[in-house]
């Protein structure tokens, strides 16, 4: 519950590990991003989170909105969710 020091490259970073992480708890991983939304407190720095999802998806990369705001929860700059589509497992939706 630590914002990462470093910077916007840094936290960008922390948020996709983060994604991924949630990603594999949910039974996935980012393979299986189908959006993503970005909220970002300043647009210019957009294109740092272009560059770092780079590092964690392949092209096709998922569809996605930039939604620019005021601020974010403890002074973070940027935030992102995620909506996974997963295959349904023998014990799911049961």
């Amino acid at each position: 519950m630590e914002l990462v020091e470093g910077g916007f490259h840094a936290q960008a970073h922390r948020v996709f590990e983060n994604l991924s992480a949630v990603a594999r708890a949910a039974g996935g991983s980012l393979v299986d991003v189908v959006k993503l939304n970005v909220f970002i407190t300043d647009m210019a720095n957009f294109a740092i989170v272009n560059e770092v999802m780079g590092d964690y998806f392949r092209k096709p990369y998922p569809a996605r909105a930039a939604i620019g705001v005021a601020s974010l929860p403890k002074g973070a700059q940027v935030e992102i969710d995620a909506i996974l589509e997963l295959d349904e497992g023998p014990n799911l939706g049961a």
